[in-house]
């Protein structure tokens, strides 16, 4: 089967979403991607789509898509994959590509490997047995949660004494999410530091509705927790981000903030919210959550290569 294979570009972005969510689908039983989400990951600013996108085709349909970006400056480097069942060669040649990318970005930052990083289903479209043979393993899995929302059983929570929750709508509060969102996930895998201009387009912060972001404060001790919302997915609200620092935990707040977002969302009609979770969080996330009536909608495991001159 011949295949076509050129970089993607921002005007790709329409055919990329169907793309992509005919691979949801398949993998999870309905379509989840959002026009504006693919449009974001286009506009990296870590990512040089000449160099570092990949878009293949078959008699003009698109049946494979890859992107890469550098978020470390060193040997960490990141991946998105996807390809359509029946057509496992194009993406194979899109994997060699992105794995020949990556070792090149890498040495470009001064590493002598490049570890890479890629997330896909749990049962993906791409044929696993491919990238085992080609060294790639599983090192964390994670949990893409959901719930559903009642006006009547979403009341907007009232804080305890001594605690207050206020909107980020202030460019001062932006700058506190940022500090509070680099020290409360500093521990967590794989996580990156992010200066606060890369971190706003990390979260999309030109379409983000900065109301449905949250700034938990305790009298005793300031500003100490967060959440990002988002109520632009079609599928269901969403909230991207949600962290406590580690002074202030077990004491309800993570179990506040999640509250109000519920509260938020069924304010404004949505019916479902989600989250993803990394299942082996030390911070006791994935129990809060159920005990909020979260519960997995599906898994996505992070696969690893670590990549050396040949």
């Amino acid at each position: 089967m011949a295949y076509a294979l050129r970089p993607a570009g921002l005007i790709d972005a329409p055919a990329i979403t169907e793309l992509l969510n005919d691979i949801d689908r398949i993998e999870i039983g309905r379509p989840e991607t959002d026009l504006h989400t693919v449009e974001a990951d286009l506009k990296h600013p870590e990512t040089d789509l000449e160099q570092d996108s990949w878009l293949a085709f078959h008699r003009d349909r698109p049946v494979a898509y890859g992107l890469l970006w550098d978020e470390s400056a060193g040997e960490r480097i990141d991946v998105d994959h996807y390809v359509l069942p029946d057509h496992q060669p194009a993406g194979l040649r899109i994997l060699a590509a992105m794995e020949d990318r990556a070792l090149v970005r890498a040495r470009e930052n001064g590493a002598d490997r490049a570890v890479v990083h890629l997330h896909l289903n749990t049962e993906p479209t791409l044929d696993t047995a491919l990238i085992r043979a080609r060294g790639w393993s599983v090192v964390r899995r994670y949990h893409v949660l959901h719930r559903p929302l009642d006006p009547a059983r979403d009341p907007v929570p009232q804080p305890p004494p001594g605690v207050r929750l206020r909107a980020c709508t202030e460019e001062a509060d932006r700058v506190r999410v940022h500090a509070l969102y680099q020290a409360g996930f500093a521990q967590h895998f794989d996580f990156q530091p992010r200066t606060y201009r890369q971190w706003l387009h990390d979260i999309d912060a030109e379409t983000l509705d900065w109301s449905l972001v949250w700034i938990v404060s305790a009298e005793d001790s300031g500003d100490v927790g967060f959440l990002i919302a988002r109520d632009d997915r079609e599928a269901m609200g969403w909230i991207r981000s949600i962290g406590v620092l580690r002074e202030a935990r077990a004491r309800g707040l993570g179990g506040l903030l999640l509250r109000h977002a519920f509260a938020a969302f069924a304010t404004r009609g949505r019916d479902t919210v989600g989250l993803g979770v990394d299942t082996a969080n030390a911070t006791g996330a994935p129990g809060l959550y159920a005990r909020h009536g979260m519960t997995v909608h599906y898994a996505v495991d992070t696969w690893e290569a670590v990549l050396s001159p040949k």
